[in-house]
């Protein structure tokens, strides 16, 4: 793919998940949450350019960094987001103010490695970007799965609402309908 292509499936999918996150969601936690991650890791890998051939320990050291903060992103986000279990079992998410911080640092993170690239005359490019959204996703997909497990019995029923370990509170309020 271009590289106008990829900045543009990378926009897209930031914009898309980040959009549907900032509203409450009903989440199944038995879904493939892995998928959008694996689909996204497998083309960024494909694409050349991955590593700056010119500058290659530099850009790996860069790399590094770009996951490291996309790990640390996702960590974030999962744990700065809301989670709630309604009395018929249902589980519910929704970003907070704490995961919009997350995601703007982690976007100023990512501008001064880029810059620090620039400095160094390594070349970056979307796979690069494209690697650590997967990580991002897949990191902030596994704790919340991982989270919402633990807020559900095995038999499905909502727990005792004195262990629940939501962000933002702890007793959980009623799911609200946003309206459009």
């Amino acid at each position: 793919m271009s590289g106008l292509v990829n900045a543009l499936v990378i926009v897209a999918v930031a914009a898309l998940v980040i959009s549907r996150q900032f509203s409450a969601r009903r989440l199944d936690a038995d879904r493939r949450w892995w998928l959008l991650p694996a689909i996204l890791a497998v083309v960024a890998l494909r694409e050349p350019g991955l590593i700056d051939a010119h500058h290659h320990t530099e850009a790996v050291v860069l790399l590094a960094a770009e996951l490291i903060i996309g790990l640390g992103i996702g960590a974030g986000w999962a744990w700065t987001t809301r989670i709630w279990v309604e009395p018929d079992g249902a589980v519910w998410t929704k970003s907070t103010k704490a995961s919009a911080a997350v995601w703007i640092g982690g976007v100023v993170l990512r501008a001064g490695l880029f810059g620090l690239g620039e400095l160094l005359g390594v070349r970056q490019g979307g796979p690069a970007l494209m690697c650590a959204l997967a990580a991002t996703l897949l990191v902030r997909s596994g704790v919340l799965v991982r989270r919402t497990q633990a807020l559900t019995s095995a038999d499905g029923r909502a727990p005792s609402y004195d262990r629940i370990p939501a962000y933002g509170g702890d007793r959980p309020r009623p799911a609200w309908k946003e309206r459009v």
